[in-house]
């Protein structure tokens, strides 16, 4: 038998912690010594305590966490719990992160209004060119509604293009457009660009359309897109200040693409023409 202290010792909790849960009914001592009151509890309720405090770590209440041990939920059954409330935390961890990630975008724009130089922006000629794309609706054009429809949309590209034999000959090429139902949501198409010719590629969903030329002004891009703003709103500057305006969404041409995204390279191409 383990003294309080000694037992919190080997839980890794606090004393006080243990005596609480012994208030609220989580976990009993397995006796009370009747001479000195003092709490003695045994090696095998670690095993109840472990479940106590994973399950809370993960995010569940106390009497949340009392009603799954009451019912004497398997060892299975709990660990599949534990993975499914650890994948909605990993979830809602990427949403946080891309979203601090959007907010230090908006702050880098804000801090370099009037600063920041638009010397790389160069209007240039762009060729038609022809892509395989799958295609998807945003709810609308901010990156928390484009960043989760494009990635699964490219997760699948790729490996579709494969069983029909058909491989890249060029960069990624993503472009958007207003989407018929209009209320902000936007028609996204991730792409490739391919030599195959124009068509349905067979059953895979992929379409292999031909891009027309036009005019475009264009500035590079380095990091994740979620921090595409500054960038961007240094082209929307550009376009401004020297007689353009623009015509369309501009296309995102995926120049490097390594699996470390801050380490991306993305050229913008806007539409143009004289205002």
């Amino acid at each position: 038998m383990f003294t309080i202290g000694d037992f919190a010792r080997y839980g890794r909790v606090s004393a006080r912690m243990l005596r609480h849960y012994d208030a609220i009914g989580l976990l009993h001592p397995d006796r009370t010594d009747p001479a000195t009151g003092y709490r003695l509890y045994g090696a095998a309720q670690l095993a109840r305590l472990n479940r106590i405090i994973a399950l809370k770590d993960l995010g569940f209440t106390l009497q949340q966490v009392r009603g799954v041990l009451d019912e004497q939920v398997g060892p299975e059954e709990l660990r599949g719990m534990l993975r499914l409330r650890r994948a909605e935390l990993e979830e809602a961890m990427a949403a946080a992160a891309a979203r601090l990630e959007r907010v230090e975008a908006r702050l880098r724009s804000i801090e370099s209004e009037g600063h920041m130089s638009a010397d790389d922006v160069v209007v240039k000629s762009i060729a038609p060119v022809r892509v395989a794309e799958l295609t998807g609706t945003a709810a609308g054009f901010e990156p928390e509604h484009i960043t989760p429809v494009i990635g699964p949309l490219y997760d699948r590209l790729f490996p579709l293009l494969a069983t029909v034999g058909v491989s890249p000959s060029g960069p990624g090429i993503a472009h958007y457009e207003d989407a018929p139902q209009g209320g902000g949501a936007v028609v996204v198409h991730a792409g490739v660009t391919v030599s195959a010719p124009a068509g349905p590629l067979g059953d895979t969903g992929i379409t292999v359309v031909e891009l027309p030329p036009f005019e475009a002004a264009t500035v590079v891009h380095r990091g994740s897109m979620n921090g595409v703003l500054p960038t961007a709103q240094t082209l929307a500057r550009w376009i401004d200040a020297n007689g353009y305006r623009s015509t369309g969404y501009a296309r995102e041409i995926s120049l490097e693409c390594p699996e470390d995204r801050d380490e991306w390279v993305t050229e913008l191409q806007e539409p143009i023409t004289r205002a």
